[in-house]
Parts: C-alpha cells; sequence; structure tokens
C-alpha cells in the first residue's frame, strides 16, 4: 500500500503535461446540485417500488456551492472543469423554458473562467424532465425533436460562453445495460434450475460490469409493481429514461438525437467542438476462443457508432476498468484481483489500452472525461490516478491527440441507484454540514500541471 508521506516523492519523479492540455474532473447535475424535482431521476427515487438505495435529496449542494468548489480546483492547479446542464431544470414543462436556470448556469460558466478553468458542458447526462418520459422517453421518435429544440435554446443563449460541448453522456450506456441484464436473466435461470434457487450474490457481481451505480437484481425484481405505479406517477406502463434497457431502435434514436443536436449547436456557433461520450472497457482476449466474444463486443461498445460520430469535432472516452472474455464469452474478474465499492476490477491500465484501440479508427481529438476509482483508501486513488496519466501520457508520446483528462468525480456523490455509499470523489463532503474536505489525491491530480 502506497503511504501518504511518499506522495511528495511521487510529485517530484512525475512527467508533468503541457499548459495547454486539458486537466480537472468531471460531475453530473443530478448527482451534486440537489432538489432536482421535474427529472425522471427524481420521481423514480421517490417511488415505493425503486431500485435507488435512498434518494438524492439535497445531493452536495453544488447548486449553491459551484464557486466554493470551483475556487478549490483552481487552488489544486486544475484547469478544466466538466459538468453538465440540467434539462429538467431548464425546460421543466414541455415548451416552458426557465430564463433563472439558464442564467444560474451562466454564472457558473463564467465561474469556471474568473478562475481560469476551462467549462466541458455537457448537455445531457442521464437524467431527463418527466414529461419527456410521459411522451414515450428514449424510445420515442418525438425525443430527436424535443432535444434539439432543448440545445437551441441553450445554445442561442449560452453558446457565446462556451468552446467544448458533450451533446450526450454515455450514449450506449443503454445497450450495455440490456446485455448485461440478459446474461443476469441467463444466469438466474441455470441457478435456479440447477439449484432451486437464485443466489443475490451473482446479480451484485452481474451490477459490476456497467459503468454507472446501478441495483439490476432490485430492479428486475420489481418490474410488475413497477408498472402500475409508473402509470401513476408518469402516465405510462413502462419507464423508458435514459438508462432503461435500450433496443436497437432506440440506440439509433440516441445517434440521431446527437445528429442533429450538433447540427443545431453548429449552425448557431460554428466554432465550438462538439462530440459525445461513451462507456468504454478495455475489452481482452484471456484465452483462446475469446476473440469472437471480444470482437463482437467492442462492435457492440464502439465500432457500430463510428459512422455517426467520425465526423465529431472529439470523442469522450470513459474507462474505469476492463472486461476479459474466453471461450464460453464474459469472464469474471481474476481470483483475487482487487475489487472496488462498484465491484470494478482495479486496473488503470485499461484507459491507456482504451485510447490506443480507439484511435486506431477515431482519428479526431480524444477527451478523457472519466475515469476513476471508487474506493475508501485515497492512497489507492492516487496510485490509480499515476497508472491512469502515465498511460495518457504513453499515448500522447505516441502521436495520439489526446487533449485533456478529467477525474470522476470531483467530489463524493450521488452514484444513481447506489445512493451515497460510493465514494468516487477526489473531494469528500460531510452532508450534514455541505462541508468539503479535499483529499491527497485532489492536489495530487492538479500537481500534473
Amino acid at each position: 500500500m502506497i503511504q501518504t508521506e511518499n506522495i511528495g516523492m511521487r510529485r517530484f519523479f512525475m512527467k508533468k503535461f503541457e499548459k495547454s492540455f486539458l486537466l480537472g474532473a468531471a460531475t453530473a447535475a443530478h448527482q451534486v446540485e440537489g432538489n432536482n424535482t421535474n427529472s425522471d431521476c427524481w420521481a423514480m427515487e421517490q417511488m415505493e417500488y425503486t431500485a435507488y438505495a435512498e434518494p438524492s435529496l439535497d445531493a452536495v449542494d453544488h447548486y449553491h456551492r459551484y464557486e466554493e468548489d470551483i475556487c478549490l480546483m483552481e487552488k489544486a492547479g486544475m484547469n478544466a472543469y466538466r459538468f453538465s446542464l440540467e434539462w429538467a431544470r431548464i425546460e421543466p414543462k414541455e415548451g416552458m423554458f426557465d430564463e433563472q436556470e439558464v442564467e444560474h448556469y451562466r454564472k457558473v460558466i463564467r465561474c469556471c473562467k474568473e478562475h481560469g478553468i476551462e467549462p466541458i458542458v455537457t448537455l445531457h447526462h442521464f437524467s431527463s424532465p418527466v414529461w419527456v418520459i410521459s411522451k414515450g422517453g428514449w424510445e420515442a421518435k418525438s425525443i430527436v425533436g424535443d432535444f434539439e429544440k432543448y440545445v437551441r435554446y441553450v445554445m442561442e443563449k449560452l453558446g457565446d460562453e462556451l468552446h467544448y460541448v458533450c451533446t450526450i453522456n454515455e450514449a450506449n450506456i443503454g445497450l450495455q445495460i440490456a446485455g448485461i441484464a440478459e446474461r443476469y436473466k441467463k444466469m438466474m435461470m441455470a441457478q435456479m434450475q440447477s439449484a432451486g434457487a437464485a443466489s443475490t450474490e451473482t446479480g451484485e457481481k452481474t451490477d459490476g460490469t456497467v459503468q454507472m451505480g446501478m441495483n439490476l437484481q432490485k430492479m428486475l425484481e420489481s418490474q410488475k409493481a413497477q408498472a402500475e405505479e409508473n402509470k401513476k406517477v408518469f402516465g405510462v406502463e413502462k419507464v423508458e429514461n435514459f438508462t432503461s434497457m435500450r433496443t436497437k431502435e432506440g440506440d439509433l434514436l440516441v445517434l440521431e438525437v446527437h445528429q442533429a443536436a450538433k447540427r443545431a449547436i453548429k449552425e448557431l456557433h460554428p466554432e465550438i467542438q462538439v462530440g459525445l461520450t461513451l462507456s468504454l472497457h478495455d475489452i481482452q482476449v484471456a484465452e483462446k476462443g475469446g476473440e469472437v466474444f471480444a470482437a463482437k463486443e467492442w462492435e457492440d461498445e464502439f465500432l457500430h457508432y463510428l459512422p455517426y460520430i467520425e465526423e465529431d469535432d472529439f470523442l469522450g472516452v470513459q474507462n474505469y476498468t476492463r472486461s476479459q472474455f474466453g471461450k464460453e464469452g464474459r469472464m469474471a474478474a481474476p481470483e483475487g484481483a482487487e475489487l472496488t465499492q462498484m465491484d470494478y476490477e482495479v486496473y488503470p491500465e485499461a484507459l491507456e489500452h482504451v485510447i490506443r484501440k480507439v484511435a486506431e479508427t477515431f482519428k479526431g481529438n480524444l477527451l478523457v472525461t472519466e475515469n476513476g476509482i471508487a474506493v475508501s483508501d485515497d492512497t489507492r486513488r492516487v496510485a490509480f490516478i499515476e497508472k491512469a496519466l502515465q498511460g495518457v501520457q504513453n499515448c500522447i508520446e505516441d502521436g495520439i491527440p489526446v487533449k485533456g483528462y478529467c477525474y470522476w468525480s470531483l467530489m463524493d456523490n450521488f452514484e444513481w441507484q447506489k445512493g451515497y455509499s460510493m465514494t468516487f470523489g477526489l473531494i469528500a463532503v460531510d452532508r450534514s454540514s455541505q462541508k468539503r474536505m479535499p483529499k491527497e489525491s485532489f492536489y495530487y491530480l492538479g500537481s500534473y500541471r
């Protein structure tokens, strides 16, 4: 285990990035702002048959404390902050835009600039207005036009303030969740046939293959009861939110949404750099026979998106771990492997491998928009960051255009269905007082500039 006293020596020997390199941290509005009362996530948190471990409530109150948080980033030496705008705040009812909320985000953007920090804005990070879900959500054709109207409004108001815009966070997450759910159901059926009962342990392990906080077992078990409650809350039996199990048709809709949003942004502000982000694993063949499975996984996770994004200005790469494949398909983490609180294998080398693989076919600039580790021991976070950033530097030295790195996340925050138990953050937060307590890893990351 790394000792805190050794971190100073690590700083002495580290290779720093060029001043132009964007180095910072990331958040998502719903996870940090608090009281996002018009969103689908908020509504689902309050339901009787919810898969959420706890509600978000006031989160870490970043909505009111953003200036304090941005000031801390400047003091640590960071020069980039990736954050999202909340659609449900800006358009709480269809066609009714809240100018006060737009002005709030203008203040956040300008606060970043005042402190020498480049704002990298994401227009959609998982949560949507309730009214969108009532219209069929992310499986309805109407989502393309509805999102474009929101984007046009935002960019007309804020476009002059921005250089980098991500349209959609993890456009592929719905397909990943659908695949995981299918594997989980098959495993549970096999267990029931062989042992006469299902083990909850398997479900928890399966959750660790998706790059967001999911209580998959609970979500699947309560589907029938949820349907009745959904009708009362959303007016539809099946909630098709962004992180629902996506159909192939819905996957194409997400890409249509991205392209429509990009066209709108470029029409209004052609100078803005536009892209989206993808959740990407380091896909490895661990034994003979795994090649076919690994190739299909990369096709599903990345390659089939390429025709829709190859002309984007950048791609946001989001990676946390690796996936290994053998002759029977996906394999469990190696015996004895260190796991995070999310049940990911600790494997910081994955980031370099993913960047190199993406760069084989995507020729635009790359931004690492998420990469992190959920652990209670901050020395493990420091070690993770060190190896991940060394991988980024290796890629840059080989001519791969990696322009930035944003660690996930800036603060310990609301990790979706998992609640507040997952500690990814560079900053700890006492939620009874909302006091910020920067960790050693926070300053360690900033010292790379």
